[in-house]
């Protein structure tokens, strides 16, 4: 076991490298809203956006787990398999993050997995029920931040529908910020369990944890991921946040307010089920919702288009990699 300790670590390094992008590439989603509406500057809110989300990492572990066993037998996990899961991952994060695509990190690393796992086992190692589960929770949730943004907005504009527009904005200036942080702690709650699932599967996979009734997350995984996911926050992914926040609607603080609010709540409501969503998807939806409450035609629907091809394509794309790595280390004798 003392020779795999640094084949451990390069993987846990390797998954703490995705984390670090997966936060900078999500950055928007905390706060592409508060930073389009001026109600905070882009410095003070990636600060106030990574302490929320190291905070969040520590909420929970289920999510971690779904991730860690969902998907396959930890026992059947190699080397080369997570390796090939998280370059794919990673590559595909670069290559969206450089063209400011607001595209999942949790798609790539699901997609990067399953092709992963694939490449060395067959289809038939999956979990089907698992990896369903994964999948229809990443597939119901932006519908559900969509209505949630749509519904809130709407209750808004009819509680506020006599007061000025300016008065009311002034007003969620201030509640933005709260809804802001709600965003930030609900994504640290979610998205950084993906990598402490990918490392304790590797540690199980690998003989230093016990898989099993007895599969649980180690809290320095936890630590570590959480801290990761801040620092990669705290860089900032300026391409993706000018696309969320403002070339696909011009916001309000009271857009964005509802926005935050319903993306956090459906956001925490997964989490807590033990579902992992793409934080990406979720708050992008509930900006489209926001945006069709005042009229279709506020929301440029090209924008969202091509986020949707981006959507659809990162899962497929994602898998296609880690097979062809996976494929490369076996011809590699890995």
């Amino acid at each position: 076991m003392a020779e795999s300790l640094p084949i451990l670590m390069g993987l846990i390094a390797l998954a703490l490298i995705f984390d670090y992008i997966n936060g900078m590439h999500d950055s928007a989603n905390a706060i592409a809203t508060v930073v389009s509406t001026r109600v905070l500057s882009p410095r003070t809110a990636l600060i106030m956006a990574a302490i929320l989300n190291f905070g969040g990492a520590f909420l929970s572990t289920a999510v971690a787990k779904t991730i860690g066993k969902g998907i396959v037998d930890p026992h059947l996990v190699t080397n080369a398999i997570v390796a090939s899961s998280l370059l794919a991952a990673i590559l595909w994060n670069l290559l969206t993050w450089f063209y400011g695509i607001p595209s999942s990190s949790s798609h790539a690393l699901i997609g990067g997995l399953i092709g992963a796992v694939v490449s060395r086992h067959g289809f038939h190692s999956l979990n089907g029920e698992g990896v369903w589960k994964i999948i229809k929770a990443l597939l119901i949730s932006p519908f559900v931040g969509f209505a949630g943004g749509l519904a809130l907005m709407i209750a808004i504009m009819w509680m506020f529908h006599k007061s000025p527009a300016g008065k009311v904005n002034r007003w969620f200036k201030h509640l933005q910020l709260v809804s802001a942080s709600f965003m930030a702690f609900s994504h640290g709650s979610n998205d950084a369990q993906k990598a402490m699932g990918v490392i304790t599967m590797a540690l199980v996979g690998m003989g230093f944890m016990h898989g099993g009734k007895d599969f649980h997350i180690p809290m320095w995984v936890v630590f570590l991921c959480a801290s990761a996911m801040a620092l990669g926050t705290a860089a900032g992914g300026w391409r993706i946040i000018k696309t969320m926040g403002v070339k696909m609607i011009r916001l309000q603080p009271v857009h964005g307010f509802a926005a935050e609010t319903a993306a956090a709540i459906t956001i925490l409501t997964a989490t807590s089920m033990g579902a992992p969503v793409s934080t990406t998807h979720v708050i992008s939806s509930a900006i489209m919702g926001v945006g069709s409450a005042k009229r279709a035609s506020a929301v440029r629907w090209e924008i969202a288009a091509q986020m949707g091809v981006a959507w659809v394509l990162t899962i497929p794309c994602a898998a296609l990699l880690a097979f062809a790595i996976g494929w490369g280390f076996r011809l590699l004798g890995g």
